[in-house]
């Protein structure tokens, strides 16, 4: 039985308290949970953190179960400066790890999504449409985020169609110009070719798995990567696989795809497994 099931432990162990404060590296945490630290700047994307996603009776959650435990649960974070929200999806938007974090961290989310927020502690709350900014000022040095459009949808339940769903581009001039992507979901759009009239991207972080039946929402592996080549990205973080299973295809379906996909270029794949860590050149 699925209660029943054990949770399978993550492939690796970051260890953020030995990272580089002058360097970019990001640890995919779970699921498209990656942990960021950005020239000194600490972020976490859609954290998701317990075993089991969705609605949080007493007690218990009607959900998903995960496959493959978090990397880090949430002890052993860094201090976050900035949770970066794409959309209401439980699976992205999990108010249960949501609660563990107190006023003091930063939170970017999409339009008509921080009532959501109302029962948390989180306080400092910015709500983003498309191609709007935010400069996200720290002791670390300035980060601004630009909510991009994807083609997804909001909808935590049935009827809250009139939610946002985002995708962002982050850059810091901090230690010379880097920028990051990070997808959240996205079907096939041709939306990321906006984004290299303004230069090049270090790293996307690019969503590859539940396009087996949801296509019209997910995007393949090969996908990924031409979105990713439209924005001219240099590597390419594949997530959102092997955490929950969400859709049809087979566990190491996404990831074998996108490496075969890659096969001629294996030095942009930032990443293969949960709890791996990458380290921008």
């Amino acid at each position: 039985m699925e209660s029943w099931r054990l949770i399978a432990p993550a492939f690796a162990k970051p260890e953020p308290s030995k990272w580089n404060d002058a360097r970019v590296t990001a640890a995919w945490i779970g699921h498209a949970t990656v942990l960021i630290n950005f020239f000194g700047v600490k972020i976490l994307t859609d954290p998701v953190l317990f075993p089991r996603i969705g609605i949080r009776l007493p007690g218990f959650t009607i959900g998903p179960k995960r496959l493959t435990a978090p990397a880090l649960e949430f002890h052993e974070l860094p201090k976050i400066d900035l949770v970066l929200l794409s959309h209401a999806h439980f699976d992205h938007f999990d108010l249960r790890t949501l609660r563990c974090f107190d006023e003091n961290t930063s939170v970017i989310t999409a339009s008509n999504t921080r009532d959501l927020l109302r029962w948390t502690r989180l306080r400092r709350i910015t709500e983003l449409r498309w191609w709007e900014m935010k400069t996200l000022k720290t002791a670390a040095g300035d980060i601004e985020i630009i909510a991009m459009p994807v083609k997804h949808w909001g909808a935590r339940k049935r009827r809250d169609e009139y939610r946002g769903y985002n995708g962002y581009l982050l850059e810091s001039r901090n230690g010379g110009r880097r920028r990051i992507i990070f997808a959240g979901d996205t079907a096939m759009t041709d939306n990321f070719d906006e984004l290299r009239r303004n230069g090049d991207v270090d790293l996307a972080i690019m969503s590859i798995g539940a396009y087996n039946p949801w296509i019209r929402s997910h995007c393949t592996p090969e996908q990924a990567i031409e979105m990713a080549n439209a924005a001219g990205a240099q590597f390419i973080m594949p997530v959102h696989h092997q955490t929950f299973r969400l859709s049809f295809e087979p566990l190491r379906e996404p990831i074998e795809r996108f490496q075969a996909a890659l096969h001629d270029q294996p030095e942009r794949i930032a990443l293969r497994e949960i709890g791996e860590t990458f380290v921008l050149p």
